[in-house]
């Protein structure tokens, strides 16, 4: 692939190509859509989460239009229609609610997860993409692409409304300070909205993020820097703003929140980079596989497992050694993961039917 493609030779495109073209190009690496596979985009992993109070997995059927739920305790499976080619969804504990975004329908789908049933539609502005919860306040974020605003949600009337603050491919939410966070993978500035008074402060971190996460207990945020090859570490208070180096191309990020271990998944050398956050520092550089999209962390276990889209299986890293432990299958194309804390089962979205299966220890 041309290394100098441009935003504005792609901006026509819908944003999760676009975004994995900006990513190639300015890795200097080739990629092929495979006779125009769904696979090969990198988009948000938010299509699985796992409700670790009903011990419920929710995963989106993104071509059947709806929502499979597994019950982990019991393994029943349920299929719930939603909107129009869901992408993501994001579960709100204390409410028991999932809400899942609607890219081809403008809408979110809400789930009570008591009945597995969804009891309201929202509508809302076109190409919602991902999307994040404050439990504390009940409210929803949801970002769009090219709309330039961000939809919150009121979880208790399941009204909405929109904020202009401009196109997002990230967000995450710090329930104690009632803030939310913004990316764009263009845009070399983190906009940090005060949801109280819907106040927006940029801090500049570099263009190129892909992948953001809130330490709650340092109240630190951290990004993946793509076209750097390190993660970003954003002190909310301060805005002060540190760098780790790590592999090629970091595109995903998860914490080990007993160990203060990152984990950051390096999409352009496949290689899982391990993280001290006390002193900042890798303490290990793991083989993983080829397009290594996802992570996710089981502190109960003491495994960490990221999902390899084209080699259709899981690495499964022992965490307290900083080994691999090997591959296990998860069908084809996994690029999404959830882990059930209580029973430590892993389950991984799919890019087609069945969309999401177990992840399944591989005997050799």
């Amino acid at each position: 692939m041309n290394s100098r493609v441009s935003f504005s030779s792609v901006h026509c495109l819908p944003r999760a190509f676009r975004i994995l073209i900006l990513m190639m190009a300015y890795a200097g690496t080739a990629w092929c859509a495979a006779g125009g596979a769904s696979w090969g985009r990198l988009i948000t992993s938010a299509a699985i989460a796992s409700n670790p109070s009903t011990h419920k997995i929710y995963a989106v059927n993104e071509g059947a239009d709806s929502v499979t739920v597994i019950d982990t305790r019991t393994g029943a499976r349920r299929i719930v229609g939603v909107g129009k080619e869901p992408i993501a969804l994001a579960v709100d504990r204390v409410t028991n609610r999932i809400y899942v975004a609607n890219d081809g329908s403008a809408s979110v789908s809400v789930i009570d997860g008591r009945s597995d049933a969804v009891i309201a539609t929202i509508s809302c502005d076109p190409l919602p993409y991902t999307l994040a919860v404050n439990e504390a306040t009940n409210r929803v974020y949801v970002t769009h692409t090219y709309s330039g605003t961000l939809t919150v949600i009121d979880g208790a009337a399941n009204t909405s409304r929109e904020l202009k603050v401009g196109d997002a491919d990230g967000v995450t939410v710090d329930p104690r300070t009632n803030t939310v966070f913004l990316t764009t993978y263009e845009d070399g500035n983190i906009r940090i909205i005060n949801a109280a008074t819907e106040t927006v402060t940029r801090v500049a971190v570099g263009p190129h993020v892909w992948g953001m996460l809130l330490d709650e207990s340092s109240g630190t945020l951290y990004l993946g820097h793509t076209g750097s090859g390190e993660v970003v570490a954003l002190q909310e208070k301060t805005h002060a703003v540190s760098r780790i180096p790590v592999g090629s191309i970091p595109c995903a990020l998860a914490i080990n929140a007993k160990t203060h271990r990152l984990y950051a998944v390096n999409y352009g050398d496949r290689t899982l980079s391990v993280v001290d956050l006390k002193t900042e520092r890798v303490l290990a550089t793991l083989p993983v596989g080829n397009h290594a999209q996802a992570v996710a962390v089981d502190p109960q276990s003491s495994r960490v497992y990221v999902a390899n889209v084209l080699d259709n299986n899981v690495t499964v890293i022992d965490a307290a050694r900083n080994s691999v432990i090997g591959q296990w299958d998860a069908g084809t194309h996994p690029y999404g993961l959830a882990v059930d804390p209580a029973s430590g089962q892993v389950f991984a979205a799919l890019y087609g039917a069945p969309w999401v299966t177990p992840v399944v220890e591989s005997k050799f």
